[in-house]
């Protein structure tokens, strides 16, 4: 029988609500999993998460501050076959882990993400976002396989992968991914390339049955943070180009900008006067903000410099 363990990191109080919901709707998965909360750098998170969880693993992140290495320290200790992980702002259906667990049948399937619904604020509801633009905060956006099949990559609000296949990947890198509240990206991305780098013939399944309602924060419904986390996927993108080349890294971003931006600008645009011309102008600020970025991250050699200090990325002081 495949084991299974649910890793879900956090890294502020300011989300003890959600972490809890998040928690709770692991444990009750059918399958039993182990469930692994890692608290990133933040000692009073970890008593309280301790003291909430007294018979759960509840673990400080034994590497440098950042998602990629609590993603880390939660696999390290488990021996689970399969290691699944959940945000700590994402609250898992009831049949989430079945329907990854079910992807995983397939030998060759290496790695399954699921469905991340957007719960908005209910004083803003989805603002500026277009349905396209959904991965900004999180979510799953329109441009994404509406069946299960295969893709590049998963989305790391809710994904699975066999452990033996993040092993010989070597894990979630640094250098790249969120850190504290800095937006970056693209760790789980990256890692999923260098599994099919290392292990040829490897896929990686998208399961939309498989769902998880994420809580979007009132001040991720802004413009402000549209442009922000737009530009930081940029500077991401640039450090993936260079550890793992610009095809592989770009692949789905060229259709995505070439065919389904442009769909959806103009659709948008027929609706002005219903919001239309504020969500398509949503749309190219996210462009341009992206392609600043990326430029930026590439003039400086898609370089993530790192705090001595505190270990938090320093990227370069430039205003999207």
């Amino acid at each position: 029988m495949t084991s299974v363990a649910v890793v879900i990191c956090a890294y502020t109080q300011q989300r003890w609500g959600d972490l809890q919901d998040s928690v709770e709707s692991a444990v009750r998965q059918p399958e039993s999993p182990e469930v692994v909360v890692v608290i990133d750098h933040e000692p009073e998170l970890f008593a309280r998460a301790t003291a909430r969880w007294p018979g759960l693993h509840v673990v400080e992140n034994t590497e440098e501050r950042g998602l990629s290495g609590a993603r880390n320290t939660g696999v390290a200790l488990t021996d689970a076959d399969v290691v699944a992980f959940l945000d700590d702002d994402a609250t898992a259906d009831e049949d989430w882990l079945g329907h990854l667990l079910a992807a995983l049948d397939d030998p060759d399937v290496v790695g399954v993400g699921g469905r991340a619904t957007p719960s908005w604020p209910d004083a803003t509801g989805a603002g500026p976002y277009p349905d396209e633009l959904l991965w900004i905060v999180g979510c799953s956006y329109r441009g994404l396989p509406e069946t299960p099949g295969d893709v590049r990559n998963v989305i790391g609000s809710s994904m699975a992968f066999r452990r033996g296949a993040i092993l010989l990947a070597g894990g979630f890198r640094s250098g790249i991914g969120r850190v504290g509240n800095q937006p970056l990206g693209c760790e789980e991305t990256e890692m999923c390339i260098r599994i099919a780098q290392a292990r040829p013939g490897a896929r990686i399944r998208h399961e939309p049955r498989s769902n998880v309602s994420h809580r979007v924060s009132p001040d991720r419904v802004t413009m402000r943070y549209l442009r922000r986390r737009s530009y930081y996927e940029g500077i991401s993108k640039a450090v993936l180009s260079r550890r793992v080349g610009a095809t592989a890294s770009l692949s789905s971003e060229r259709t995505y900008l070439t065919e389904v931006l442009p769909g959806a600008v103009a659709r948008e645009l027929r609706g002005i006067g219903r919001g239309g011309g504020r969500r398509a102008w949503a749309i190219v600020v996210s462009i341009a903000s992206t392609v600043t970025g990326y430029a930026v991250g590439r003039f400086l050699g898609g370089v993530v410099v790192r705090d001595p200090a505190t270990r938090a990325a320093r990227l370069p002081v430039v205003t999207p």
